[in-house]
């Protein structure tokens, strides 16, 4: 397997602002056109949305978070395959899209907080406590995604089973541990990694508040060159809780990108999590995973 492979080079991230589009349903229209624009103003893309005057009607709704990501989404020309889910823990309001065929994604280094949230579990079923052994090689496996420290924890942990053990008290429905020591191959959706954030960053968590304290610490302390994808959707200035993974497939040369965390969206405490795969090189996906999941985020605050 070879995941995690030296730093991504990094081109300048292109982050969707989306003008506010106008709909309401079985309404006549007269097509206008909405704006995709980056930070600094320069037209990306445009899609033709439905308006009646220049003036909503007061009784119109809002489009719903599913409605305004996919609306959001259907405009992104995407390489490979992708999920994306989001959850504000503030409203409640949740949203989820799914682009091509695949079911489940490779995991590649995401699973690192999944195979933490197990020894955490593990250690709060016995009793007891991480060793200073084990806390070292946590904080390698999240802050650095060290592979060496991963298959380490990997083995204490019991491996795919378990891990499997552990994900159906996390309430982790879809996700299956890699097998033949192949943790980076493990099976999951987006919805399932938002289970799991869930289960470090939610108020009702089979974690204890000291078990996800120390997971949401590390968390927001991955090195920097590792602190992209479901970033680009944080306010300016807001901390950041990440995990992200990556992993060129050698049977395709193409790359799996993944990214999940906790960010702060217009105020609000956001979950995101975007699996992806079939992109041509690394830095395509960085940038689809980013474009994705400031959708998402945009998606479920507004």
């Amino acid at each position: 397997m070879d995941d995690d492979l030296g730093n991504p080079e990094r081109k300048k991230r292109r982050r969707l602002r989306r003008i506010a589009v106008i709909a309401a349903t079985g309404l006549a229209t007269a097509g206008v056109l909405t704006l995709a624009v980056d930070r600094s103003g320069s037209h990306i893309d445009a899609a033709p949305v439905a308006k009646v005057s220049d003036t909503p009607s007061a009784s119109a709704s809002p489009a719903s978070p599913d409605a305004a990501l996919t609306r959001a989404l259907n405009a992104v020309t995407a390489e490979g395959d992708y999920q994306v889910a989001a959850l504000d823990l503030d409203s409640g309001d949740s949203a989820s899209y799914a682009h091509g065929d695949s079911g489940t994604y490779d995991t590649a280094s995401i699973v690192k907080v999944d195979i933490l949230a197990t020894l955490l579990l593990q250690a709060q079923d016995s009793g007891t406590a991480l060793t200073p052994a084990q806390r070292t090689l946590a904080t390698s496996m999240i802050e650095n995604s060290d592979n060496d420290a991963t298959n380490t924890l990997w083995g204490e942990i019991g491996g795919a089973s378990g891990l499997d053990a552990a994900n159906k008290t996390l309430g982790l429905t879809d996700t299956v541990g890699g097998t033949d020591g192949d943790w980076g191959l493990t099976q999951t959706t987006a919805e399932d990694q938002i289970t799991l954030l869930e289960a470090v960053y939610g108020d009702d968590s089979p974690l204890s508040a000291d078990s996800q304290t120390y997971v949401q610490g590390l968390m927001g302390n991955v090195e920097a060159d590792q602190q992209w994808g479901v970033s680009a959707a944080a306010d300016s200035g807001s901390s950041v809780g990440l995990k992200n993974g990556w992993l060129q497939r050698s049977a395709t040369d193409l790359w799996d990108i993944n990214s999940v965390g906790e960010v702060t969206v217009g105020g609000d405490s956001v979950l995101i999590a975007v699996t992806s795969s079939g992109s041509s090189t690394e830095s395509a996906g960085i940038g689809l995973v980013e474009t994705v999941a400031e959708a998402a985020g945009d998606a479920v605050v507004a």
